[in-house]
């Protein structure tokens, strides 16, 4: 599978090269904030592959808090990469089909850390 004359096994080769936060990497109640280019988004870890996003779509449809899963991250298209929360450059997109803006910016806020 080729997109822009790239194959599919390149393309997600070069994500190893992002700033990226795995999924496996976070846990029960660390905090990561996420910039896209068009909106800043909350997700507080829940159990079970749940997260607890406020911001963004979610505050401008009068859902925030709402409880979701993260499908992964996209190039804005079909191709998906399950594994991770963000990466720069990428768009994550949420279990409701919910597509962000590509991502600036991330951190990560260890629940031992917070106050």
């Amino acid at each position: 599978m080729k997109k822009h004359g790239q194959s599919l096994d390149k393309i997600i080769e070069r994500t190893s090269e992002l700033k990226q936060i795995r999924k496996e990497e976070v846990h029960f109640g660390d905090l990561v904030v996420i910039s896209t280019q068009n909106s800043v988004y909350s997700l507080r870890v829940l159990d079970n592959g749940f997260y607890l996003v406020s911001g963004g779509w979610f505050e401008q449809q009068g859902l925030s808090p709402h409880k979701i899963r993260i499908a992964g991250c996209t190039w804005g298209g079909s191709i998906i990469k399950i594994d991770i929360i963000a990466a720069c450059g990428l768009c994550l997109e949420f279990s409701n089909r919910l597509i962000t803006s590509p991502i600036k910016e991330f951190s990560v806020f260890p629940s031992g850390l917070q106050n």
